[in-house]
């Protein structure tokens, strides 16, 4: 799955909600006086093209982010708890905002409360309370602790684990399991066994040997040295256990695959049965891991790195059981930090945020509390966003975009020269085969099951891991559900799934400054029409096209024209590995492959769909004409660029350079326009300037 970059819509009123709950669209808000109260919460406005954003000084055909973006940057710096800037985090701190709103409003007890607004309002109440959290200290952890301390031997590991993973949110204890659509029968749902266990970000800040690696090594064994007193442990002990936590998880960093390794899905698609896998990694019990889980590896199960499953193998038989329990008590203490009390939670900033990602201070308590509302109970938050923020219109407007999109990456494939007629039928069979989300599931969530207590903030985090788990593995043996979301409605976000085949756009994605009908047609093609075609595109990036229309791995291109897409696709990489992301940092372009090429063929998708939407209108605008002393084909480009406005702290560029599959913001534009004739025809753009590539030197794809 990759996940990226019509109308705005004012609170709605009582009359129009109990409208939506007649017809049945809506979760029924069950009291007026509910609906009018968070009509006083409302979003601000910001416009679609923004011209104080800009900086006219620079020349576009030099540095069009710059010339887009200038203004932004200057007017908004990072704020001090953010490690970054840019316009999708602003919004989507604003529609943060909005949800605060929501949740304090149903945050008391209150008889007219549905049993939706109860849940998250207790949660949000109960997560707010920082004086029960700070009483509690570290007690919430003594029950795993005590089962950790209580381990009779390594046999018994794979129970423990089992239960473990249930009950903690992360990347796994010494390895990760899920559930997953099979790769090669997208019909089907199944276990999966993946690489995991590691306290640093990626496996390469345990192998890479520079000074910096070196030095953000040492800090992290100081880090955890920390951690292991906040527990009650003395400092010498502690010390001792940095180091056997620290030597775990360089074994387990070692035998994980590389970021960009992993984005081969042949390279994560092993399909065994429980027989096999016992055999691959005969140290852990697997039934009795599978059984206390509640995954089921039957008839098979996906193990997605073999050498990673057969070395934390011979790791568990030379560890001793006293250092296993070790390493567990620091995975547990650190998966839980942020949700214990000050020391706890200030900890984890200093290193995670603070050292890592340069962030000079903490998020206030409710900002965090209402992401994790989001996280946990995320659908019965989106229904009342939905209710207040997301018209009809609006998901009408987005749906026409997108159908829009999708009929110019049709005519793009049927006239490629260098596709053979067998592997372009292919191709538009797969693009007729897309799904389009738009805005909100048809069908909510039930989280009836999940107990939500107004006292009891780490039980209420510690269940809704377990309810999700019993949730996700649930679904094997189960006919996919094609209509579930990964996305909740308020995340400005969208994404692309190979293996549904489907492209989704969450509605707080299609609020202005990103889709504004305000404004006139070309900055929100420039804008969001690039977004729904970069979505698009991924289904036919260097990953997404590994996939057929039904979401199986199969391989369905002739040699040539395999061969013509990586030739193609080896121009953008080449492209994106000359630029300087900081210092001497350059982008990893095997890594930012998928998205540098999905940017790429995004906007030309919406520049066709602009152009044929101008072409369909009875009075279309004169292209010469200028509006704010722009072109209409310059307000589709700047439109494009102001996505991307954004301010990014250096010890963040370094960590994302590492692990982001995303190009900086600025090359992200820059890089893609340097491709596109019809932006240097629209800023009147000379040979020779920055931005204009020879056409022997444009890279182009789709």
């Amino acid at each position: 799955m990759s996940a990226d970059r019509c109308t705005y819509g004012t609170a709605l009123g009582c009359a129009r909600v109990l409208a939506l709950v007649a017809c049945g669209a809506l979760a029924c808000i069950t009291s007026c006086a509910v609906a009018a109260a968070a009509d006083a919460v409302s979003l601000p406005y910001s416009p679609g093209l923004d011209l104080k954003a800009m900086d006219r000084s620079v020349d576009p055909c030099t540095d069009l982010y710059t010339y887009a973006c200038g203004g932004w940057q200057k007017a908004n710096p990072i704020p001090p708890e953010q490690s970054s800037w840019d316009v999708y985090s602003k919004l989507a701190i604003e529609v943060r905002t909005f949800l605060k709103g929501i949740l304090e409003q149903l945050a008391p007890v209150a008889a007219s409360r549905s049993p939706e607004q109860q849940r998250i309002g207790d949660y949000f109440a109960a997560c707010m309370n920082v004086d029960a959290v700070e009483a509690a200290g570290s007690a919430p952890l003594q029950g795993e602790l005590a089962r950790i301390a209580g381990l009779p031997d390594k046999r018994a590991l794979g129970a423990l684990l089992g239960a473990l993973h249930t009950r903690t949110w992360g990347s796994g204890l010494l390895f990760a399991s899920g559930v997953e659509q099979d790769a090669r029968d997208a019909s089907r749902m199944i276990a999966s066994v993946d690489a995991g266990g590691l306290g640093l970000p990626d496996r390469d800040y345990y192998t890479k040997q520079d000074a910096k690696a070196r030095e953000i090594r040492t800090r992290y064994r100081a880090h955890i040295a920390r951690v292991m007193t906040l527990l009650g442990e003395p400092h010498a002990a502690a010390q001792a256990d940095a180091m056997v936590v620290m030597r775990i998880e360089t074994a387990l960093a070692a035998s994980s695959l590389t970021m960009v390794d992993k984005r081969d899905p042949y390279k994560v698609y092993h399909r065994s049965t429980l027989d096999e896998l016992q055999k691959l990694a005969p140290e852990l019990d697997w039934s009795a891991y599978f059984k206390a889980s509640g995954l089921v590896a039957a008839p098979w199960l996906n193990v997605s790195e073999l050498h990673f499953a057969s070395e934390l193998s011979a790791q568990l038989a030379r560890e001793s059981l006293e250092d296993l329990k070790t390493y567990l008590r620091w995975a547990v203490a650190a998966s839980s930090s942020r949700y214990l009390s000050s020391g706890f939670v200030a900890e984890d900033f200093a290193f995670n945020h603070a050292y890592l990602l340069g962030t000079e201070v903490d998020q206030p308590r409710w900002q965090k509390c209402v992401a994790w509302v989001d996280r946990d109970l995320g659908e019965d938050l989106g229904r009342e966003f939905v209710a207040r923020e997301f018209p009809a219109a609006t998901q009408a407007a987005a749906l026409h975009m997108t159908e829009e999109i999708e009929t110019a990456m049709r005519e793009r494939i049927e006239r490629l020269t260098w596709m053979t007629p067998e592997t372009k039928a292919q191709a538009l069979a797969k693009l007729a085969a897309v799904r389009n989300k738009i805005g909100y599931p048809r069908h909510w969530r039930d989280y009836s099951p999940l107990v939500i207590r107004r006292d009891d903030f780490f039980g209420n985090v510690q269940r809704a891991a377990e309810f999700e788990s019993h949730r996700e593995a649930a679904k094997i043996g189960r006919p996919v559900d094609r209509d579930e979301w990964e996305m909740t409605p308020q995340t400005v976000n969208a994404y692309y799934d190979p293996q549904l085949n489907d492209i989704n756009f969450p509605a707080a994605v299609l609020l202005p400054p990103l889709f504004d009908a305000r404004m006139d047609a070309a900055p929100n093609y420039g804008n969001t029409g690039g977004t729904i075609g970069h979505e698009l595109t991924h289904g036919f990036d260097d990953s997404g096209r590994q996939y057929d229309g039904a979401g199986n791995l199969r391989n369905w291109w002739t040699p040539t024209d395999a061969k013509q897409f990586d030739e193609r696709a080896q121009c953008v990489r080449d492209q994106y590995a000359a630029y300087t992301v900081v210092d001497d940092v350059k982008i990893n372009s095997a890594l930012t492959a998928g998205e540098d090429i999905a940017d790429l063929g995004g906007e030309l998708l919406a520049w066709m769909a602009w152009q044929a939407d101008q072409e369909h209108k009875a009075a279309a605008a004169d292209p010469a004409a200028k509006r704010d002393g722009l072109t209409e084909s310059q307000r589709f480009f700047v439109g494009f660029a102001q996505w991307a406005c954004g301010n990014v702290r250096p010890q963040r560029l370094r960590a994302s350079a590492m692990v982001d599959p995303h190009s900086p913001p600025r090359y992200r534009i820059n890089g893609v326009v340097s491709n596109m004739p019809e932006f240097a025809e629209a800023f009147h753009c000379r040979t020779g300037q920055a931005l204009v590539k020879p056409a022997s030197k444009r890279c182009v794809i789709w």
